[in-house]
């Protein structure tokens, strides 16, 4: 209990206290002193000097420790203790200080305490209010929802416009922007604040404007005066008072054929100015839309797209119209409607067509220009350019195309047609629209040429050489002469025939055969070359068409010579294969000459080239034999050593393969003394087999006609010369010789008798000299010239040999020598000449005959 008496003492005695301090204080700052300051002062701004005020010395106002308390605010003013003036330390602002509009003064409430002695002023500073804050509203926006149905005057609350100041700077005034719905009322509150209402003037539409803003703006009435503005947002709310529409009342919609399934045609999209479920438009198909077009066209209900359902073809339908319904959603439905044309564009799709209305084939070849092979016509279910086809064929064709009435077009023959070159054609018929991109069809006919026979066998030669061998077997084939022709069937099938020409009555068709179906050739005979030759004759190659063509080749037969004859040695001659007995002086000089080997051989010329050689001989050193001409000489003078006979074998070999050959042995008998001479010579008849009874007749008849022409160009001779002048007398030449009967050998040729002499002379004659024996008057000699042929005179070793030689100046215009011997020159050329001597034989037959 003690403790608890004793606390409760304690705080009496403080209140006790606390009572007569504030009686004190009362009493010391009963008198209050009053200032007025406008708010919003600059710092430092003297309000008073309260020295002065108060009669208070300056100079004891720091030992009294002045002080100046502010009570229940901030520290906005202090004293000067060195003046004693009141100054601002901090703008004053009237509405924070004074926050409520309870009262118009606004007091700001100071202590001035002063020590030794202790004294106390009360100073209120009224401050002054200035029109420094704008009217603000609460709200930035004030957002009202007014229906449209609402009727014309009704009003609407707004929320005020706050302004801290006070008295005339508070709000006085409210201003709306313009508006032709709208106006404001400005109505004053209990308080005295001033408020607006907002009256609708003009009744809303939300489709027009849904929504209005408006401005309000709240003025003060300071100087100047200061406002606020707030924004009002009218939301007009929606009725359903508008019908779904569509922007047009008729749609002209194009869309291509062929589309793909689900392809837009077109999206409608109905307006309705309501807005909600007012606004919420659905779409469907009227009761004049045709089945058809709704099972073509499929329509979205809630988005109005359109789109393709079913096969589009611009050849079935072109045009679809349709009627499109737009509902709303509100209480109280409204629709709208529009029109849809669709027209369906037509797209190429559609190939042209090919029509062959008539065809001929086959055809002859030689069919006429400008006759119609076919008809044919074309058609394009598509239209315009889609719809305009052209037709060709192929331009490397001998065809073309002649339009005869709308798409009908003929295809005739613009060029020859030849079945040998191109046997059937393939004519593709193309039609292409004009189409982009175009399209195009073809039709492919093929036309058969028929064979008309116009072309002839064709050999592949012209001409052709064939090369028999002769001894050939009868029957054998020479060659095969195949000819072409390009026709067919019966116009191809040939028939070879050999063209009839006789040789010395002699049909070929005897010498030659052909297959008259495969013009295979074959000899009927033997040919002997040493009797023909060659052949010269046509084969003629013969179709069977109607009428016929034909064509011949001309065909040479060579016959190839064969080494089928042996050398004939024809000097020195001796009877029945006999010994050659010669005579010759032992003192025969070095290169003289023995003997001369002379061999022929009736084969061609390569064959019938002869050589020389010694089969035997007695001494290898005493004699030479020249392997072309057959000349035995000398190669040394005799000696004492030497035997008297000489064995000497002479083989003539030819030149073929294998090659043939013939052989001669001569006897050479030396002497001492030289051989006597004879008056005359007893000639020993030639006896050699190609001498035959008719070619006996031959030589006798050439030599009757030789000497016949001899004495005809003797006597125009004599005629055409001015002056004959016989002959001189001449040393002998280096080519005469003087021989005697029994073989005295001379300077370089050796006459026996008349068979050596002529072997002399067909050997001389082959090297191309002329050999001319003439005879001598008083005695049994001989003179033998060889001469170079065409040389011009010659001259013998006896003047009085001379009587059957003729001399001619050389001013003559023909100078010739001849002798007696032409016919042996003739009978000569007879035997050389193979072909000569056929025909001459046949003919002399003929004659006997």
């Amino acid at each position: 209990m003690g403790p608890f008496l004793t606390m409760k003492s304690c705080e009496r005695y403080v209140l006790l206290v606390a009572l007569v301090l504030f009686s004190f204080v009362h009493q010391m700052s009963t008198s209050v002193t009053h200032y007025s300051i406008a708010e919003e002062m600059k710092e430092g701004s003297v309000v008073a000097n309260l020295a002065t005020d108060l009669s208070l010395d300056v100079k004891t106002l720091n030992q009294r420790k002045m002080r100046l308390d502010i009570i229940a605010n901030k520290k906005y003013l202090d004293v000067n203790k060195e003046t004693g003036e009141l100054y601002v330390m901090e703008k004053i602002d009237r509405e924070y200080i004074c926050p409520t509009k309870s009262s118009a003064s606004c007091y700001l409430k100071l202590e001035v305490i002063l020590e030794n002695p202790l004294r106390i002023f009360n100073i209120e500073i009224e401050i002054l209010d200035m029109n420094d804050n704008a009217p603000q509203f609460r709200r930035d926006a004030i957002h009202l929802d007014i229906s449209e149905a609402t009727p014309k005057g009704e009003r609407f609350s707004l929320s005020n416009a706050v302004d801290p100041d006070v008295g005339t700077n508070s709000v006085k005034t409210y201003h709306l922007s313009e508006s032709e719905h709208f106006n404001i009322e400005v109505q004053t509150g209990r308080d005295g604040s001033k408020f607006a209402e907002l009256i609708l003037t003009k009744i809303l539409d939300r489709e027009q404007q849904a929504v209005h803003n408006l401005i309000l703006t709240a003025v003060d009435g300071g100087t100047p005066a200061r406002s606020g503005t707030v924004s009002i947002i009218v939301h007009v709310l929606d009725t359903n008072d508008n019908a779904p529409t569509f922007d047009k009342s008729i749609y002209n919609v194009e869309i291509i054929e062929n589309s793909p399934i689900g392809s837009l045609v077109i999206d409608l999209n109905a307006i309705d100015l309501d807005e909600g479920s007012n606004s919420d438009v659905t779409y469907s198909y009227s009761l004049y839309t045709s089945e058809k077009t709704q099972e073509t066209f499929h329509l979205n209900p809630s988005t109005g797209e359109i789109t393709v359902k079913g096969m589009l073809n611009y050849e079935d339908f072109r045009f679809y119209d349709m009627e499109i319904i737009a509902t709303d959603k509100g209480a109280n439905s409204l629709s709208g409607q529009c029109t849809i044309k669709i027209v369906v564009e037509d797209m190429n799709d559609n190939h042209p067509e090919i029509s062959i209305k008539s065809f001929q084939s086959p055809v002859n070849e030689n069919i006429k220009l400008d006759t119609v092979i076919a008809v044919v016509s074309v058609n394009d279910k598509d239209s315009g350019d889609n719809g305009v086809v052209d037709l060709h064929v192929p331009d490397n064709m001998p065809f073309r195309l002649r339009e005869s009435s709308d798409n009908y077009y003929e295809l005739v023959v613009s060029e020859p047609l030849d079945r040998e070159k191109v046997p059937e054609y393939d004519i593709t018929f193309t039609v292409t629209d004009r189409g982009s991109p175009p399209l195009s069809d073809n039709e492919t006919m093929t036309l058969e040429l028929l064979d008309v026979n116009d072309n002839v066998p064709q050999f592949p030669q012209s001409f052709y050489t064939i090369r028999v061998m002769e001894n050939n077997a009868p029957g054998a084939l020479l060659s095969s002469l195949t000819a072409f022709d390009p026709d067919l069937h019966e116009n191809q099938y040939l028939v070879y025939f050999i063209l009839e020409k006789e040789i010395v009555n002699t049909s070929m068709s005897m010498l030659f055969s052909i297959n008259p179906e495969n013009g295979n050739l074959y000899a009927l005979k033997t040919f002997d070359y040493e009797i023909e030759t060659e052949f010269l004759f046509h084969i003629e190659a013969r179709d069977s068409g109607s009428p016929p063509l034909s064509s011949n080749v001309t065909v040479h037969i060579i016959i190839v010579d064969q080494n089928d004859n042996a050398p004939v040695i024809v000097s020195p001659w001796r009877a029945h294969g006999s010994l050659v007995e010669e005579k010759i002086p032992r003192s025969t000089d070095k290169g003289s000459l023995v003997a001369k080997v002379i061999a022929l051989d009736t084969d061609s010329v390569h064959n019938s080239r002869i050589t020389y050689q010694f089969l035997q001989v007695t001494d290898a050193t005493l004699f030479s034999l020249d392997q072309y001409n057959g000349e035995i000489r000398t190669m040394r003078m005799f000696s004492y050593r030497d035997p008297r006979y000489q064995r000497l074998v002479v083989v003539a070999k030819d030149n073929g393969q294998p090659a043939l050959s013939a052989t001669v042995t001569i006897k050479l008998s030396t002497v001492e003394t030289a051989v006597k001479t004879y008056s005359d010579m007893t000639e020993v008849p030639l006896e050699y087999d190609i001498f035959s009874d008719l070619n006996l007749y031959l030589v006798i008849g050439l030599g009757s006609v030789s000497f016949l022409l001899l004495i005809t160009i003797l006597v125009t001779i004599v005629l055409k010369c001015q002056k004959p002048k016989s002959s001189k007398a001449a040393p002998p030449c280096r080519n005469s010789v003087i021989s005697e009967r029994n073989s005295t050998i001379a300077d370089s040729t050796l006459v026996s008798n008349d068979a050596y002499w002529y072997s002399l002379f067909l050997a001389e004659t082959r090297k191309g000299k002329m050999v001319v024996r003439q005879p001598v008057p008083k005695g049994s000699r001989y003179i033998v010239s060889s001469l170079p042929r065409g040389t011009g005179l010659t001259e013998t070793s006896d003047s009085a040999a001379s009587t059957l030689q003729v001399g001619i100046k050389l001013t003559c215009p023909l100078y010739i020598q001849l002798s007696i011997n032409l016919p042996f020159v003739v009978t000569h050329y007879f035997y050389q000449n193979v072909r000569l001597r056929k025909k001459l034989t046949n003919i002399f037959q003929q004659y006997l005959q």
